[in-house]
C-alpha cells in the first residue's frame, strides 16, 4: 500500500512507521492519522512496532495550515477530525497485540505529543521536547492527553503542561516519568531500534497480554485487575513461547521465542 504522509518499513520482526512530512515538521493532518491507522493494520506478523519522524521533528501537532486546515476549522470541524481520524488512531495503538516503541526526535507537540506517548516505551533525543500548546490558541488538549498525562505524571504536572503550555525537555520528561529514556540525539534511532528488536524477539503473546492488562488496570479495582491477570496468565500459559520458556529454564539454555 502506498502512503502520502508516512512510510511503512520492515526491519526484521519490527514494523517501522516513519512520519514523513519533514517540510511541515511532520504536522499531522487527519489523513496522516488515517494512514497511521491503516499502517498498523498492515504490520502482518511483525512482533513490535517502532514509530519515529523524518527530519527535525517527531510531530509538531495537527496541521492547522496545511492539508488539515479545512477539517480543523471551527469546533464542529475539530470534533469531526478527532472522532473520525485522530481518536481511532490512538485507540489502534492501544489495542495492538504487540509492543510499541516511540523514537522522538525534536518536537512532539499537540497531538504529536499524544502520539509520542501512545506506545509502551518512549525514547527521546536530548534535543527533543514535549508540548501541550493548546492553551495558547484557546483550545484544549486532545488525542487522549487528558487521560494519559495525569496517569503518567500526576495531576499537578499534567496541569502544568496543559494549562501553562510549557515545553518539557526530554531530560525533564525522563525525570518526571513521562518517558522511558532520554538519550543523545546521535544514538536515538539505534537505541530505539535495539529496544524494538529486543521486544520483537520476546514472548509476543505474553507481551501483548501485558500491555492490555496494564491498560485495563488503570481503570480497574484490585479484584478486577487480579482476575484480568489470571485470564491473561491462562492465555500466555497456553502459548508455544511459554512452553519454550519452561523447557529453556529446565535445560539451562537461552530461550528461542517465536512469537506464538
Amino acid at each position: 500500500m502506498d502512503f502520502e504522509t508516512i512510510r511503512l518499513e520492515r526491519v526484521g520482526n519490527v514494523a517501522r512507521i516513519v512520519l514523513n512530512r519533514p517540510e511541515r515538521l511532520n504536522a499531522c493532518p487527519p489523513n496522516m492519522a488515517v494512514e497511521i491507522s491503516d499502517a498498523l493494520s498492515l504490520i502482518g506478523d511483525a512482533r513490535a512496532v517502532l514509530v519515529t519522524g523524518e527530519g527535525r521533528a517527531f510531530c509538531s501537532g495537527a496541521d492547522l495550515a496545511g492539508t488539515g486546515k479545512r477539517a480543523l476549522a471551527g469546533g464542529a470541524g475539530s470534533y469531526k477530525a478527532l472522532t473520525e481520524s485522530y481518536n481511532p488512531m490512538i485507540l489502534k495503538f492501544a489495542r495492538l497485540p504487540v509492543p510499541v516503541v516511540m523514537a522522538v526526535n525534536g518536537a512532539a507537540a499537540g497531538v504529536g505529543c499524544s502520539i509520542a506517548l501512545a506506545g509502551d516505551f518512549t525514547i527521546a533525543g536530548k534535543s527533543a521536547y514535549f508540548l501541550q500548546a493548546f492553551v495558547n490558541i484557546g483550545l484544549v488538549p486532545d488525542g487522549g492527553a487528558s487521560w494519559i498525562l495525569p496517569r503518567l505524571i500526576g495531576k499537578a504536572r499534567a496541569s502544568q503542561m496543559m494549562m501553562l503550555g510549557e515545553r518539557i525537555s526530554a531530560e525533564k520528561a525522563e525525570d518526571w516519568g513521562l518517558i522511558y529514556k532520554a538519550v543523545d540525539d546521535e544514538v536515538l534511532q539505534d537505541e530505539a531500534l535495539a529496544l524494538a528488536e529486543r521486544l520483537a524477539n520476546g514472548p509476543t503473546v505474553a507481551l501483548g497480554t501485558m500491555r492490555q492488562n496494564l491498560a485495563k488496570a488503570l481503570d480497574s479495582d484490585l479484584p478486577t485487575a487480579l482476575l484480568t491477570e489470571a485470564e491473561g496468565q491462562w492465555k500466555a500459559g497456553d502459548s508455544a513461547d511459554a512452553a519454550e520458556g519452561i523447557r529453556a529454564f529446565l535445560e539451562k539454555r537461552k530461550t528461542q521465542f517465536t512469537g506464538k
